[in-house]
């Protein structure tokens, strides 16, 4: 169990970031910041995800002065591609028919600044991800959920129907929802 008496911020839109770390019994507030994502060209996508896990800490700095701040990002990685949100319907479609049968990277970086001591933790998580072969109608009906619109890749393994396009993982499970739990408690140790 974490106990530190500095508030702990996760500065992140992601309700499934949220229900992650109340997995962990972590009593924390959100905020969220406006940051643009965008994955830079020729960037491995190792490097983009901490990258931007790295400029929302800036930013969420400049909000909070007080405290133990977590920030995260996640790409899915195919074909020498990074395969962001969606940006409509048919790009969601695109997108999940290039993953459909298919062995694609999850990479999830987290940024940890504790505000008290100065020290920040800034790591990374890859996984594989195995999608069975799709059809055009399963991806229509999963696109009218409209689950899709918000993740990144176009699906989500957790809570919701994208689960049963996952043939198989290698790696950290956690890492494909949105953050690699164990890696990211430990450093949530180490920087108290």
């Amino acid at each position: 169990m974490i106990k530190t008496a500095l508030p702990i911020y996760l500065a992140s839109k992601s309700p499934r970031r949220r229900k992650l770390l109340k997995q962990l019994n972590l009593k924390f507030k959100s905020l969220s910041v406006d940051s643009d994502e965008l994955v830079k060209p020729n960037e491995l996508p190792h490097q983009s995800v901490v990258r931007i896990a790295k400029e929302k800490m800036e930013l969420a700095r400049k909000k909070i002065k007080n405290g133990i701040i977590i920030t995260a990002d996640t790409i899915v990685f195919l074909d020498n591609k990074v395969l962001g949100k969606p940006k409509d319907e048919k790009d969601a479609f695109r997108m999940l028919l290039k993953l459909s049968g298919k062995t694609h990277q999850v990479f999830s970086a987290y940024c940890i600044y504790n505000t008290a001591t100065g020290k920040t933790i800034t790591e990374y998580v890859k996984t594989d991800v195995t999608f069975r072969k799709l059809t055009n109608q399963e991806i229509k009906d999963y696109i009218k959920s409209g689950s899709p619109m918000d993740k990144a890749g176009a699906y989500g393994i957790q809570d919701d129907f994208g689960a049963v396009f996952v043939d198989r993982i290698n790696g950290c499970y956690y890492n494909v929802v949105g953050l690699p739990l164990s890696k990211f408690y430990h450093a949530l140790l180490r920087i108290l």
